[in-house]
C-alpha cells in the first residue's frame, strides 16, 4: 500500500502545482481567462472526462480523509520507536528502550567519578543498539580512562541482560563538578 501512497502523493503534488501556476498566471493577467473557463468547462461537460475527473476527485478526497484522521506509521515502526520485540518458539518479548537507559544510567552511576547521567538509545532494523550518554563528573575524574570503562561495562551489560549487539556508546562529558566541601 505505501507504493500506491506514494505514487498518488506524486501525482496530487503535480495537480497541485499545476492548479497553482494556472492561478499564478491568471492573477498576473498572463493567461486568459476565457480560456481557462472554457477548457474547464469541456473537461467537466464531457461525457467521460467528466467520469474520470470524478473518480479522481473521489480517491483524493478519500486519501485526504486519511492523511487527516490516520496515522500512516505502521505498527512494526510504532514498536520500533517503543523498543526491540524479539520473538522466539515459547512467545515475544518487548525490551523497551527505557528499559536500555536504565540499564545504561546503572552502570554509569556505579562510577564513583560520575555525578549525573543522563542517557538516549537508537535501535536500528536488525536491533542494534546505539547509546548516547551525556555525563557529568567530578573533578578527580581521568575522563579517558572512566570513558573506556564505561563503554566497556555497557557493552557487557546489555549484552548479558538483553542479548542485543552494542553498536557504538557514545560519551559527552557535559560538565566537570566541582568537589562539594564538607562543613565541619
Amino acid at each position: 500500500m505505501k507504493i500506491l501512497e506514494k505514487i498518488t502523493l506524486i501525482i496530487y503534488a503535480n495537480i497541485m502545482l499545476i492548479s497553482s501556476i494556472i492561478l499564478c498566471l491568471l492573477v498576473f493577467g498572463w493567461l486568459d481567462i476565457g480560456l481557462v473557463g472554457n477548457v474547464a468547462t469541456t473537461v467537466i461537460v464531457g461525457e467521460t472526462s467528466s467520469k474520470i475527473l470524478l473518480g479522481v476527485s473521489v480517491i483524493f478526497i478519500l486519501l485526504s480523509i486519511k492523511c487527516i484522521f490516520f496515522d500512516s506509521a505502521s505498527k512494526e515502526q510504532t514498536k520500533e520507536r517503543q523498543g526491540v520485540l524479539l520473538e522466539n518458539e515459547s512467545g515475544k518479548l518487548m525490551i523497551s528502550k527505557e528499559t536500555i537507559e536504565n540499564l545504561v544510567n546503572s552502570v554509569a552511576l556505579n562510577f564513583q567519578s560520575a555525578e549525573d547521567v543522563t542517557t538516549r538509545v537508537e535501535l536500528d532494523k536488525e536491533n542494534n543498539v546505539k547509546v548516547f550518554v551525556n555525563l557529568i563528573v567530578n573533578e578527580e575524574a581521568i575522563i579517558k580512562d572512566l570513558s573506556a570503562n564505561l563503554q566497556t561495562k555497557i557493552k557487557e551489560k546489555i549484552k548479558t541482560a538483553t542479548d542485543l549487539e552494542v553498536k557504538e556508546v557514545n560519551i559527552t562529558i557535559k560538565k566537570v563538578a566541582p568537589k562539594t566541601q564538607e562543613t565541619e
